[in-house]
């Protein structure tokens, strides 16, 4: 998406609001580029940029943090009311509802948990609102995985803290808790209730946005952190929304353009506060959550997860897990030749199709060293696959039934429109596609293909 269409977008989110909004000038943006750059070069060697370069330090992170990295985590929100006030939260956290995820509610353990089992995750977390103001429920949700999956399926809970006592610890141990995460930011940064948890839960975590104004706060809490036996901590950047706009109003942040509007100094806050753990040899494995590794992997996990289940035989996933569909034009004497070549090298049946009309051949990438773009054209077209609480009649969609009596959707949506490519383009493309070249050169392909690399830009 280029600059302008972001722009427009997030001007578009916010309405007139967003005249209110900071934003740096060309110099301002340049001159905080230099200064990640320079965090950035302090941090190599020392700390393991993953993901695509969205995430750091990858060296050593929290059990639960490795399974989302690895696309397997679901993130149950077992209530939706909070008994805290943060001014960064996104939502509006008011009522209690029903347990939900990906817009998919599951009143009931067990459906949940055929849920789990049915698209393979290794990961639970249990998040909300606040979890532990509905012990019992967030309780016996713990208790259907666990007794299902035991430890083959890591679990985590999120709270701030305020609601844990040494009894409900005990439960949460007893249920199998693996980790749990707190929120100190909703205390004041008190790590009393983080500290209770050392003794009890496997791993304990804390997971906070990086406040700029926190700044000097945070490097205290981080020796006290190590020195209290807290596992892990896990920085994010601060986020904006129209939930939260007023809030942020008054606190001097510069935002970011981009998929969503983000605060510049939050950014370089993390790592600025990773460049001096390391610096300081503290023992407080520390990642930086950015943004743009949530909504680019979160969502290439999510993609990589459904698409199966509604591509056909012919089709593939991309690196960044849309559908992809490979289509050759022309003549139907010249197609049929080319199914007749198929056939002939053993190419399986479901790995290639030949339209009704004869006039366009459907393959696998598989077979692209059996295919030759002379007199035909070779057309490229990519979907996304997504789960759906209802069919919405707009888009392909398969039933997918996790059990007797639950099934999900998963829709299939075109994301772009289909590209035309002749001779050697379209060689090109192919060649690239076999031996996994470099896609910039297609530019309307490229971003189906992989995922965009590197921190967000700033303007």
């Amino acid at each position: 998406m280029e600059r302008d269409q972001i722009i427009a977008r997030n001007r578009e989110e916010y309405g007139e609001r967003y005249a209110l909004l900071k934003f740096p000038t060309a110099e301002q943006a340049a001159a905080a580029r230099a200064r990640r750059d320079e965090l950035l070069n302090a941090l190599a060697g020392k700390a393991a940029i993953g993901c695509g370069g969205t995430k750091l330090d990858c060296n050593r992170l929290a059990p639960g943090c490795a399974i989302c990295v690895a696309g397997a985590w679901s993130c149950l929100f077992i209530n939706g009311k909070c008994n805290c006030t943060c001014f960064y939260c996104p939502s509006e956290q008011e009522q209690i509802g029903r347990p939900i995820t990906n817009s998919l509610e599951f009143p009931e353990p067990q459906d949940y948990v055929d849920y789990i089992a049915t698209f393979g995750f290794r990961g639970v977390s249990f998040s909300g609102g606040e979890p532990l103001l509905t012990p019992e429920r967030t309780l016996s949700y713990l208790k259907a995985v666990k007794k299902r999956f035991g430890g083959v399926v890591h679990t985590w809970l999120y709270t701030n803290g305020t609601l844990l006592t040494g009894e409900i610890l005990g439960q949460l141990r007893d249920a199998g808790l693996d980790e749990i995460r707190f929120d100190i930011g909703a205390t004041d940064y008190h790590l009393t209730k983080a500290a209770s948890a050392v003794a009890m839960i496997p791993t304990v975590t804390v997971e906070i946005p990086a406040v700029p104004e926190e700044k000097e706060q945070l490097r205290v809490k981080i020796r006290e952190m190590a020195a209290q036996g807290i596992a892990h901590l896990n920085l994010h950047q601060l986020r904006l929304t129209p939930y939260s706009f007023d809030k942020f109003q008054g606190r001097g942040y510069t935002f970011l353009h981009g998929e969503k509007v983000t605060v510049l100094e939050s950014e370089l806050t993390a790592l600025e506060l990773l460049r001096d753990s390391l610096a300081g040899d503290i023992d407080l494995p520390i990642n930086y959550c950015s943004f743009v590794y949530k909504n680019r992997c979160q969502a290439q996990a999510a993609r990589r997860r459904n698409g199966p289940f509604v591509k056909k035989e012919h089709e593939a996933l991309s690196t960044a897990g849309y559908i992809r569909s490979l289509a050759l034009t022309g003549s139907p004497e010249g197609l049929q030749r080319r199914c007749r070549d198929f056939e002939q090298h053993g190419a399986a049946a479901g790995m290639w199709n030949l339209s009704r009309a004869k006039d366009r051949l459907f393959f696998h990438p598989d077979l692209v060293h059996l295919v030759a773009v002379d007199e035909q054209e070779l057309r490229v077209s990519y979907a996304e696959a997504a789960q759906r609480a209802a069919v919405s009649y707009r888009n392909p969609f398969t039933e997918v039934r996790i059990n007797g009596g639950r099934k999900i959707i998963i829709e299939r949506r075109a994301v772009c429109n289909e590209t035309t490519l002749t001779g050697g383009k379209a060689m090109d493309f192919l060649h690239n596609l076999r031996n996994g070249g470099d896609f910039s050169q297609f530019s309307a392909i490229q971003p189906y293909e992989v995922l965009k690399e590197g921190l967000q830009d700033y303007f």
